[in-house]
């Protein structure tokens, strides 16, 4: 039976430094948001007068993060014409995976070379989020603390998790800790497709694609998966009704 070290109370760090580099997941193929991805890639459906892509962007540049990776597969020429045009201000690298999809996992894994950067932060282009009273991933940033957490998911509150029609993801510990839901339970905590990892956490991974799960859970075991709640609005855009309803929420403010 594994011991863990007792889990220490998570404090902000005021000093903690940004992470300089991110990587926007954008290689999905984006079966569920057809007829809207039948002639273009998920990353640039419109949403709310801009892309899904442009606004995870625009969230890195608000956080002055200026190195970001982003990795194509589906329609791959048109994410790198868009890029060409709409991201000139940023160090953009493309994770080109036209060859094979890697998921979650092997996709970064793959990037680790461009994104050159540890910690650095992963976001997923089709899921929007909106900064509540605190900048979010500096946020994050200031709750990191690599002597405990290897991992740091920004989660939202299964009541806020809009778009969102599952369970809940994770429970969360009042320190941090996160733990999966089990079975047909409600867990109260739902994956932003944000998060904050160690580069170390893929040396020892497949080869080819797997999911990021691999490594959380490989976390949970060792006790150093970690959890922030985001306190400002959020939105899983993965079907052309969440695009709807996404833009009516964010009309009515």
């Amino acid at each position: 039976m594994k011991t863990h070290r007792a889990p220490m109370a998570l404090r902000p760090n005021p000093e903690g430094p940004l992470p300089p580099a991110a990587m926007v997941l954008a290689a999905g193929l984006g079966k569920r948001m057809r007829p809207l991805t039948a002639t273009r890639p998920k990353p640039l459906v419109r949403v709310y007068g801009k892309t899904l892509l442009d606004h995870a962007l625009d969230n890195l540049r608000a956080s002055d993060v200026r190195r970001v990776v982003v990795n194509v597969h589906y329609l791959a020429g048109q994410v790198e014409a868009h890029l060409a045009r709409n991201a000139a201000d940023l160090d953009i690298a493309v994770s080109d995976e036209r060859d094979a999809l890697l998921e979650t996992g092997g996709g970064v894994a793959k990037a680790l070379p461009l994104i050159g950067a540890d910690p650095f932060f992963v976001v997923n282009s089709d899921n929007m989020w909106v900064d509540g009273p605190i900048d979010t991933l500096r946020q994050m940033a200031r709750r990191w603390d690599p002597d405990i957490m290897d991992a740091l998911l920004l989660v939202v509150p299964l009541a806020r998790a809009h778009g969102y029609e599952g369970r809940g993801d994770f429970h969360m510990t009042g320190e941090g800790l996160l733990a999966r839901r089990r079975g047909a339970r409600v867990a109260p905590f739902v994956f932003s497709g944000v998060q904050l990892l160690k580069a170390s956490l893929f040396d020892d991974v497949p080869e080819g694609a797997f999911s990021l799960n691999l490594i959380y859970d490989r976390l949970i075991e060792s006790g150093r998966l970690y959890g922030i709640a985001h306190t400002g609005q959020w939105f899983h855009v993965g079907t052309p009704g969440a695009v709807k309803e996404t833009e009516a929420l964010l009309g009515n403010g």
